[in-house]
């Protein structure tokens, strides 16, 4: 809203500009009326004008044009004010007039007529101002200029009607003078009202644009973006604005042909555009008007924003599951688990019943894993995040993850390319890392070097790259995209929440955990904030 008041003066100094203008061009009139007067009298000599006295007649155009070229500096620079300057010129033009009236014969010269336009023009742009008091300081000029002439005796008495009806051309001029400005001023004000009002509406659409969550591009017929919102640049990438017009088909080709295609069939299914890896964005095509001549509005949605709402929904979710049923859970899988212990302790079991009571520990413990991820899920976002030296932490980590899995450390090969430490939460990257080097022990070939640690610095300044990868087969291309979702596994004794909770973790923390596509083997990325 803080434009309006710039909006108002600007059209205020317009306002006042209109004002000047139309004084120049009163002044242009004036200057025009008095050299066509001293053209007159130097090519017909008194047959039209100066029959009375040639002399005053020559003195008194010649300093009509010196007023005339006067008031042009004046209006040039714009002092005195503008009310003066117009009072002061019509009083001029009256004061001449009836000068070069009188010099002329008096009322049948006809140079009473001018005045009329004189009195129109300085009511129509006074906006009505002391119109009336103009035309009575004309009628009272030229009535004296009638009773000059009749004490002279170049008169009779009788041109006084000539005179009365001359005056009450005047007031009647300068009356519809007044009307027709007034009629010009009120529909001035509703312009002006009318502009702040629209002015006011295209601020507040703009912002609403730029507010938005989704990115919007408006293209015209032609292809060219005639208008964008932040969020537009920040999904497809900044515009060129070096550039007066950008074309959709160059700023993003992709987007284009699907615009064109849905041009060609409005009913065609649009499909996510993938603007970066594992970055898709919704697209939306609304034309202006009934066709497609004014242009096209092209809305963006981010999906990851999507696909995060819907894992906050999901969280939330299991926050009140869990909250609901954990210890309902626990309590009776705790007297499961303890009465096979008791059982599988006794020796006199057949092979039959040694494999049940196998069976059901072993799920016993599946379920208090799952219960316990699930409770470490809900407590995601205690994260005392601190200052990591990540090589020595790797270094630590593994010697912990081969101790406990009872594998032979030269599985596992560090590459450290940078010596940036990160800011996280001890206790949640060594279980992000347990998890990854989990998946990659059960798929990888277990040999010298089958699980790589890999660590550098990312594209983005300030953020450390830690890679996991393995030789083993990879991830099918169908699963790629289930690999973060909840209770989604491909091992049996699995519980599906090992890579949702590592994800969610890295969010909390203010990083991010990808898989990689790659030809063979698996291959997870972790970007964190590098050491504050």
């Amino acid at each position: 809203m803080a434009a309006l008041p710039q909006l108002l003066s600007v059209q205020q100094s317009e306002h006042t500009a209109s004002f000047w203008r139309s004084l120049f061009y009163f002044n242009f009139y004036r200057l025009a009326v008095a050299v066509s007067f001293i053209f007159t009298a130097s090519f017909f000599g008194q047959s039209l004008f100066g029959s009375l006295d040639r002399s005053l007649f020559w003195r008194g155009s010649i300093m009509y044009v010196l007023f005339g070229i006067f008031c042009h500096f004046t209006i040039y620079a714009r002092r005195p004010h503008f009310a003066l300057q117009l009072s002061l010129q019509v009083f001029g033009d009256i004061v001449f007039l009836v000068i070069l009236m009188y010099a002329s014969g008096g009322i049948t010269s006809g140079l009473g007529l001018p005045l009329l336009a004189s009195l129109a023009a300085a009511g129509l742009i006074s906006r009505g101002r002391l119109t009336l008091f103009y035309a009575a300081l004309a009628s009272i000029a030229v009535l004296l200029q009638q009773t000059l002439q009749v004490v002279q005796g170049h008169e009779d008495s009788t041109q006084y009607i000539q005179s009365g009806m001359l005056s009450i051309g005047y007031f009647a001029t300068a009356w519809l003078a007044n009307t027709l400005a007034e009629h010009a001023l009120a529909s001035e004000r509703l312009a002006l009202q009318r502009g702040i009002e629209l002015a006011n509406l295209a601020q507040v659409n703009q912002l609403v644009i730029q507010d938005m969550q989704d990115g919007v591009l408006v293209v015209d017929e032609k292809g060219v973006i005639r208008q964008h919102n932040s969020q537009a640049e920040r999904l497809l990438g900044a515009l060129h604005r070096d550039r007066k017009e950008v074309l959709l088909y160059e700023y993003a080709p992709a987007l284009a042909q699907q615009l064109e295609r849905w041009r060609n069939r409005s009913d065609a299914v649009t499909e996510p555009l993938e603007v970066s890896r594992a970055h898709l964005v919704g697209v939306r095509f609304v034309a202006v008007g009934d066709s497609y001549a004014l242009g096209t509005v092209i809305f963006l949605e981010d999906l990851s924003r999507v696909q995060a709402q819907a894992r906050q929904l999901k969280l939330a979710a299991l926050g009140r599951l869990t909250a609901n049923i954990a210890h309902e859970i626990r309590n009776p899988l705790s007297s499961i688990s303890h009465a096979t212990e008791l059982l599988q302790e006794e020796s006199e079991h057949t092979e039959t019943q040694a494999r049940l009571l196998e069976i059901i520990s072993d799920n016993a413990q599946r379920l208090d894993r799952m219960v316990q991820d699930v409770l470490k899920l809900n407590r995601r976002d205690r994260a005392l995040r601190e200052n990591i030296k990540l090589v020595n932490f790797l270094r630590t980590f593994i010697e912990e993850f081969c101790r406990n899995e009872k594998i032979p450390a030269h599985i596992f090969k560090l590459e450290s390319n940078t010596q940036t430490g990160v800011f996280f939460d001890r206790s949640h990257l060594n279980q992000v890392m347990w998890n990854l080097c989990r998946n990659a022990l059960r798929y990888c070939q277990r040999r010298e070097g089958s699980i790589r640690l890999v660590t550098s610095g990312a594209a983005a300044k300030d953020t450390v790259r830690l890679d996991v990868l393995d030789d083993g087969t990879g991830v099918p291309p169908e699963l790629r995209s289930h690999l973060f979702e909840p209770f989604f596994t491909t091992s049996a004794s699995g519980t599906g929440l090992g890579l949702y909770i590592a994800r969610e973790i890295c969010d909390a923390n203010g990083a991010t955990l990808d898989y990689v596509e790659t030809t063979s083997g698996g291959h997870f990325t972790v970007l964190c904030k590098a050491k504050a």
